[in-house]
């Protein structure tokens, strides 16, 4: 059984997962917890003050947050993104294993649920970071064995921007999660080593000693 944060490192970069499990640092920093509490107050937010605001980690300027939100109540499941089904629960699959921040009920009764992965990162102009790709196709599959169904897509929110993708089991992000899945499956040593972007943004960099380039955060 792979973690789902092990599939998302592993799709970032192997060379990183292994220090992770080597140092066995797998948990998840404290300002990161605090933007992705931020999924579970959409409602209390979107109208709240520049104080309150700018009193919590959020990363765009207090009006232009709760533009933001006033957009994501447009969307049709804003209802069941504030209020989901199941929350922060724990779920398996064949594959993978670990937390879901939230499961949104379908549509309809006979529509399938909507797992979220939540991230306290920025989003890429379109689209979801690859890593967060992988990790809600991850979870998609752990909830669609626990239903016993097909999850066709899931979500990716970032609720310190105010955002929310879509992310649909395309064949090509499946297969993405086949590549992670064999990679992180055969760590056994240190792998290769890369040099590119990914590697600026790394807390592992020193200790790999990979170039620095510029600052771009692709995980989230």
């Amino acid at each position: 059984m792979i973690a789902f944060s092990d599939l998302a490192r592993a799709a970032y970069c192997p060379r990183q997962l292994y220090y992770a499990r080597r140092d066995d640092d797998r948990g998840v920093p404290g300002e990161a917890r605090a933007r992705i509490d931020l999924a579970f107050r959409y409602p209390s937010l979107v109208d709240a003050p520049d104080a309150t605001l700018r009193r919590l980690p959020i990363r765009r300027s207090p009006a232009a947050y709760r533009r933001n939100l006033s957009r994501l109540r447009e969307r049709g499941d804003y209802d069941r993104l504030a209020d989901p089904e199941r929350e922060r629960v724990f779920r398996s699959g064949r594959e993978c294993h670990g937390r879901v921040h939230k499961v949104l009920a379908g549509e309809t009764d006979v529509d399938p649920p909507v797992p979220s992965v939540v991230s306290p990162g920025e989003p890429p102009t379109n689209g979801v970071w690859e890593p967060q790709a992988v990790r809600a196709v991850a979870v998609a599959k752990a909830v669609a064995w626990e239903r016993e169904r097909e999850v066709p897509r899931a979500l990716v929110e970032y609720p310190s921007v105010g955002a929310v993708r879509d992310v649909r089991l395309t064949t090509r992000k499946k297969a993405a999660y086949r590549g992670a899945l064999r990679a992180a499956r055969a760590i056994d040593g240190p792998p290769a080593r890369v040099d590119d972007d990914r590697c600026s943004a790394c807390e592992y960099r020193e200790r790999c000693g990979t170039k620095r380039r510029s600052v771009r955060s692709l995980l989230g």
